[in-house]
């Protein structure tokens, strides 16, 4: 983990249980938050926003992710996430996929179940690349093709 995820863990967890407080989720009443850390300390963060045609929700991970790309911030640390479940859960596969176009594979990602504090191992700590094998990136649209 590098210095500055080790001097926000703390408050980076705090903003993700947070975010998940203005979550708005009337159909599932499956609440997230995810506090993304810009890296220069900044944190970012985001609830997941349900609606009615359910194609329109919109994950936490992603509103963190918008929010930050929308306002020019496209260099991150560390992005933790929780949930109301008491064990961590971690993101959606089309979240990955948006994480990995802004983030590097070793990028620490915090999961954290809801007691995370009451548990010694309340917190899991991941990173892109387990969560995502194989991953297909920007990079990758640079790539040399065969033409048919």
């Amino acid at each position: 983990m590098s210095d500055i995820v080790a001097a926000n863990r703390d408050r980076l967890l705090q903003a993700a249980v947070e975010a998940k407080a203005f979550a708005y989720v009337p159909y599932s009443k499956f609440r997230v938050g995810a506090a993304l850390l810009t890296e220069d300390g900044e944190i970012i963060k985001g609830s997941n926003i349900e609606n009615a045609s359910y194609g329109g929700t919109i994950c936490a991970e992603r509103t963190a992710f918008v929010k930050a790309a929308s306002e020019g911030k496209r260099k991150f640390a560390a992005l933790a996430i929780t949930t109301d479940v008491a064990s961590p859960i971690a993101p959606c596969g089309m979240c990955r996929q948006v994480i990995r176009e802004f983030c590097s594979l070793d990028m620490p990602i915090l999961l954290a179940a809801s007691s995370y504090m009451d548990k010694e191992d309340g917190v899991k700590e991941s990173s892109l690349g387990e969560l995502l094998p194989y991953s297909f990136g920007p990079e990758d649209l640079e790539r040399d093709r065969t033409p048919l």
